[in-house]
């Protein structure tokens, strides 16, 4: 194992990955793998979790392909230089903020999602230009041979590599030295994974789960609102890291989402759930029994009916449930959904902020103002209102965890940011040295006097302001050569020099001058040396 990671990195060292067109045409490369072996995906994806072909494809492959595609459209402006806002005593300089790739990554995917939580952080990792190992979940096994087949063929087999195996496999890597680590599972294991990583200081991303509360209000559409209940929890058995975990509503609301909940299982999946084409199984037999487990002792209002052999559990709905039972205790990861009943919002916002911050929090209500006080109060990874897991689906917006639902986020930008390290960079002339003497000891109080004006004015302005800025730079040099220092002679007698108090005062006042000529522009407008065809034409050569 350790000689693999060091294939890698000797590879990265090449600096091969870092050109903007490597990464496009391996991105391409992707994208074709992903288009030209399709079937072969959706196989393995069925194979592992009983997906339909529509299932597989519209949950995990069209994301790829979207992901994939909206990486190569903005790959050149994530990766440019972007502009950062100076003082006085830089303004003449250039400063930017240029993303540059960590290193060597690690991916470890999850089983849940074989498919698309796997190569979606890849996607990032490669548009950010590192070399990255892959780690497929061992239980989703098909899934994890194609994947161990396909990359190689299309993807640089020295910068990418994939490597299968179970938990002695993942140890042995978690042993090595990476620069960045993206893990996707439970809390048990992240706990494991960033023990390791601290061992290197590496940084890790952990998306992690949880128990995703969902609120409904009972100034909703019920219909609606249970339907889209529905659709989200028993989509893929149950096994989504962002699945509504429980309902929390009002007693009198109780009753009434049973029914309309049973009324869109039916409406999804026909009357014999068992032979629905679009209804998934549990992953393993371990699995199943942990979740049959969790029915002892609930009164199962619909559902329950379990199979052993198939690991088929039905759509089911728990009511009236106690908060201290062990379905409460622990994230479901199936198709088991309890009803907590609850006094009103205030009652339900206490309850979530009782336990740990989940992955996802949901909230159906007509009252706007309601949806937004519920998420003010609260604390989660990420927030739909008015339906389910549909955030996950914008990739705009970052998607992780908080607290024991993990650290970090990825999707689209957020995914190459994840793995970019953002490089300040100062460019400075050797000349202006005698701009420099404030700097420079001996120090004395009227340095610092004059220090204030320089480090705590920021400028962010059009060409005018810089125009006037740059003119009242060449002023208070003048005044600070007075003060500490002639241009024309170096004996003291030959200028009577004014008391400091008036050389500030001027100096203030043509700054202030100055400062309102200036109208804010655009971070691109006030630093045009940082045109990002220059940046980008340097990243490629």
């Amino acid at each position: 194992m350790e000689r693999e990671v060091q294939r890698v990195r000797a590879a990265f060292g090449s600096g091969r990955s870092r050109p903007l067109t490597f990464r496009r045409r391996q991105l391409e490369a992707l994208r074709a793998m992903v288009q030209e072996r399709e079937r072969d995906i959706l196989s393995a994806i069925a194979a592992d979790l009983s997906k339909s072909e529509f299932n597989a494809y519209s949950q995990e492959v069209i994301t790829v392909l979207g992901e994939i595609d909206l990486a190569l459209e903005k790959l050149h402006e994530w990766a440019a230089a972007k502009p950062a806002q100076k003082n006085l005593l830089t303004m003449l300089d250039e400063a930017y903020v240029q993303p540059e790739p960590l290193g060597v990554v690690l991916i470890i995917g999850a089983w849940n999602y074989p498919f698309v939580l796997t190569i979606q952080p890849l996607i990032g990792a490669i548009a950010a230009g590192n070399a990255v190992i892959i780690k497929p979940s061992e239980v989703s096994e098909n899934t994890a041979k194609v994947l161990a087949t396909l990359l190689p063929q299309y993807l640089d087999q020295d910068l990418y590599a994939v490597v299968n195996g179970g938990i002695e496999e993942t140890t042995e890597l978690l042993k090595q030295r990476f620069d960045h680590i993206l893990y996707t599972g439970n809390t048990t294991v992240g706990k494991i994974v960033m023990e390791a990583a601290a061992k290197h200081l590496t940084p890790v991303t952990l998306e992690l789960g949880g128990k995703s509360p969902c609120y409904v209000d009972k100034d909703c559409d019920l219909d609606v609102a249970c339907r889209r209940i529905a659709w989200g929890k028993y989509m893929n058995c149950g096994q989504t890291c962002i699945a509504p975990d429980y309902v929390l509503c009002e007693p009198s609301l109780q009753d009434l989402i049973v029914r309309k909940v049973k009324e869109a299982v039916k409406e999804f999946y026909g009357e014999n759930i068992k032979e629905s084409p679009d209804y998934e199984r549990i992953i393993n037999l371990r699995h199943f029994k942990r979740i049959q487990s969790l029915l002892e002792g609930q009164k199962i209002a619909f559902g329950g009916e379990t199979d052993e052999a198939t690991r088929y559990i039905a759509p089911t709905i728990l009511t009236d449930v106690d908060p201290e039972t062990k379905v409460m205790q622990e994230e479901i990861f199936g198709p088991i959904l309890p009803i907590v009943p609850v006094k009103n919002e205030e009652a339900a916002v206490q309850f979530i902020n009782e336990r740990e911050k989940p992955l996802a929090f949901y909230v159906f209500s007509h009252n706007t103002k309601l949806i937004k006080r519920m998420i003010d109060r609260t604390s989660s990874g990420g927030v739909t209102g008015n339906d389910v897991i549909m955030h996950f689906m914008l990739s705009s917006l970052p998607f992780g965890g908080v607290g024991s639902s993990g650290m970090g986020a990825y999707h689209g930008k957020h995914s190459f940011d994840t793995f970019s390290h953002q490089r300040p960079c100062l460019l400075k002339s050797l000349k202006r040295e005698s701009a420099n003497k404030l700097r420079y000891p001996p120090n004395s109080q009227s340095k610092v006097d004059w220090a204030k004006l320089f480090f705590l004015k920021r400028i962010n302005r059009g060409k005018l302001g810089l125009l006037l800025l740059a003119l009242l730079g060449v002023v208070v040099a003048a005044l600070v050569k007075r003060q500490f220092g002639s241009w024309v002679c170096r004996n003291p007698a030959c200028v009577e020099v004014e008391d400091s108090a008036v050389l500030r005062r001027k100096a203030l006042l043509i700054f202030l001058a100055a400062h309102r000529l200036c109208r804010p522009v655009s971070q691109e407008r006030q630093n045009p040396a940082l045109s990002v065809e220059r940046r980008l034409d340097a990243t490629e050569e």
